[in-house]
């Protein structure tokens, strides 16, 4: 087996073969940014072939979830084995199901990354739509760390994972926050959280 270094337009067609939901293609797309924009925090200097790996693992970190919701982090495996994927992205990916569908601990710094946002960008953007202006561009970790404290707001979202993921990467909570809300509106306008300009 010949393995390959995919890149970001066969990352994306891949994607779609295995992904319609609009709502999880959002998703897919705010884990990209998420994982390109911390990915140039840890390199600082250009690193351009890590940060597009770490945001292919982010774009495709949920590729089996709507065909096989009761496989998820399971099937991901079979599928991204099935083109080629190294070993690297696909523990990762498998990496954010740990303690919750695997065993699959997150050690790399880049899955503890995944580990921690993935839950937190699902309360980031349920806190966003709930504000007059449903955007995001000027959304406070004030906001979301009140959120975070009712739990029946946004019910689905594990606060528990997105806790121990901080305790992995030994950044405090709010720094987390801050920094996935900064590449949550990297791409706003492209996962519905621009919002109305008129609501500012």
């Amino acid at each position: 087996m010949n393995l390959i270094i995919p890149d970001r337009e066969y990352a994306f067609k891949i994607l779609k073969e295995f992904v319609n939901s609009e709502s999880l293609i959002k998703h897919a797309l705010t884990m990209e940014a998420v994982m390109r924009y911390f990915a140039k925090l840890h390199f600082k200097k250009d690193s351009e072939n890590e940060i597009e790996k770490w945001g292919i693992i982010g774009l495709l970190h949920d590729i089996d979830y709507e065909k096989y919701p009761d496989k998820h982090c399971l099937k991901a495996r079979e599928i991204l084995s099935s083109y080629n994927f190294p070993e690297d992205y696909i523990r990762a990916i498998e990496s954010h199901g740990y303690k919750v569908v695997n065993d699959v601990e997150p050690i790399e710094y880049m899955e503890k990354i995944l580990y921690a946002t993935d839950e937190l960008t699902g309360l980031i953007a349920a806190t966003a739509l709930m504000r007059p202006s449903k955007s995001i561009m000027a959304l406070e970790v004030s906001s979301v760390k009140k959120k975070w404290k009712q739990k029946s707001f946004a019910a689905g979202v594990n606060r528990d994972i997105i806790e121990e993921g901080s305790k992995m990467l030994n950044i405090e909570i709010d720094i987390l926050i801050e920094h996935t809300i900064n590449a949550m509106k990297t791409i706003a306008d492209k996962i519905g959280l621009k919002g109305n300009p008129a609501c500012f």
